[in-house]
């Protein structure tokens, strides 16, 4: 057989002559390939600006008290930008940050972000974070007609939010199949970046599924997302909105290749709950829960490494009454498998409370079918905002180095919590930001010793050593979780 010449198939598609070699082509010298070879270019995301440009907005709020004041002279959008994604403000010590102005309370610029028209009648769909505390939406479409919004709901758990403008006629958005978006897909994202309005970037699908919260499996791209990007769409190539811009992963601030995006299949899911009664519902069935290691799966005879481990049963909860029990594995709920721990909160959180529902535990080398009836899970309670007005945060320059600032809790809410002790979150930026914590949250203990209340938070965090990463335990809502602010290096 003749040898074939690779040399001169590679010139002539780097060339642009051959674009495609079909499953079984005739090549020169009588040489048959039987697999296929696809050299491609880039995709051209021009018809697709087009199409769907006119549905993405920018959203502009205002909010109470003009406590976010440009500092050192900065531009207040980018001061708003090193604040958000908690990085220290250039030349300005920590200990000398503005702290908020005694003024009387006034609608004041707070910052920017995008949306995108989800309806024709008016409704727009963004990120709750764009939109949390404002007193006033202002949003703007590709033709720059301004509209007032009214805040339908938002729920933080997802960072989805819905607003409505009086409109008519608008260009909605197509919305996706995220189960048929594939990993190395390209997609596109049209927001606001540092207000910069109807910006376009562009990229790749990184992976699926990605675990960063409890109700959401996030889309990962490499798409460029920066402040103000906040709430815009994410895009397929059919031009269908598949996600929700809503975080990045940044050591700086700044985009550094890792992007988040809500799936839409969520998204709608919270937004048809928040456009018919303002909130969200989520269910429960009282259980904390582990992951199952494989030397752990192998020991008992499960097997493989599934399902969630159930560590602890609150008393008089569904599952108590259910008869699920500590060391018990949910395999199953519903009939669908719980292949990851993190998939049995999700699950049960998007099923509506009363519901009766199916849950399979493997017990002491069985499985057992039970029945359990769903409760309703509790909002999130701010603790924080109910006594701002009646107590200014504490932050020492200890506290001030994590980037917190606490506030005493009082009997009543101690009561209400059913909580000993602890203080609470009167803001978080920096290292407490990117540990996850955020206004409202209560520490209950740091560095392994519990807090009683202001006099012991100040005199452990003032002990503990700034070099070594920081552990607290805090609760949110109903449970308690860890976070470890980490140091600046």
């Amino acid at each position: 057989m003749p040898k074939f010449d690779w040399s001169m198939l590679r010139a002539l598609a780097v060339s642009g002559v051959v674009a495609t070699v079909a499953s079984v082509a005739v090549l020169p010298q009588g040489v048959a390939m039987a697999q296929s070879a696809v050299v491609r270019g880039l995709p051209d995301f021009t018809d697709l600006v087009d199409q769907v440009g006119p549905s993405v907005v920018n959203i502009r709020t205002r909010e109470k008290a003009s406590e976010r004041s440009g500092a050192n002279g900065m531009d207040e959008e980018m001061a708003e930008f090193f604040r958000r994604f908690g990085v220290p403000i250039p030349n300005v010590p920590r200990q000398q940050r503005p702290q908020r102005p005694q003024q009387d309370e006034e609608a004041q610029p707070r910052g920017v972000g995008s949306g995108f028209i989800l309806t024709a009648d008016g409704f727009v769909m963004t990120n709750a974070h764009v939109v949390e505390g404002a007193e006033e939406v202002i949003v703007t479409l590709t033709d720059k007609r301004e509209y007032k919004a009214r805040i339908v709901g938002a729920d933080k758990r997802t960072d989805v939010a819905v607003v409505k403008i009086e409109a008519t006629g608008l260009p909605a958005v197509k919305v996706g199949d995220v189960s048929r978006l594939k990993v190395g897909e390209w997609v596109m994202a049209i927001g606001s970046p540092f207000g910069l309005e109807n910006s376009v970037t562009a990229g790749i699908v990184s992976a699926k599924q990605r675990d960063t919260g409890d109700y959401l499996p996030f889309i990962q791209t490499d798409v460029a997302i920066n402040p103000g990007n906040s709430g815009g769409p994410l895009i397929n190539m059919r031009g269908e909105v598949v996600g929700i811009n809503s975080q990045i992963y940044s050591r700086s601030g700044g985009f550094m290749g890792i992007s988040f995006a809500i799936p839409m299949d969520e998204a709608i899911r919270v937004s048809e709950q928040l456009r018919s009664s303002g909130r969200v519902t989520r269910g429960r069935i009282g259980v904390q829960i582990g992951a199952v290691s494989k030397d752990v799966a192998e020991s008992i005879g499960l097997g493989k490494s599934q399902g969630a481990m159930v560590t602890g049963v609150e008393s008089g909860s569904p599952a108590d009454k259910a008869g699920v029990e500590a060391g018990d594995i949910i395999t199953r709920f519903d009939g669908k498998p719980i292949e990851k721990v993190a998939d049995l909160p999700r699950l049960v959180g998007n099923t509506k409370p009363g519901t009766k529902s199916a849950i399979t535990v493997f017990r002491r080398g069985s499985a057992r079918d039970l029945s359990i009836t769903i409760a309703e899970i509790e909002p999130d309670k701010p603790v924080a905002k109910a006594v701002e007005r009646e107590e200014k945060p504490k932050a020492s320059a200890a506290a001030q180095q994590l980037g917190l600032s606490v506030l005493e809790l009082t009997d009543a809410q101690k009561k209400e919590l059913k909580l000993k002790g602890g203080v609470a979150v009167a803001s978080a930026t920096d290292a407490a930001a990117r540990a996850g914590l955020r206004e409202g949250d209560v520490i209950l203990s740091v560095a392994n010793t519990e807090i009683a209340g202001l006099k012991d938070f100040e005199a452990v965090v003032s002990k503990a050593d700034k070099s070594k990463p920081l552990s607290l335990l805090y609760r949110r809502g109903e449970w308690a979780q860890y976070a470890v602010i980490r140091p600046l290096r």
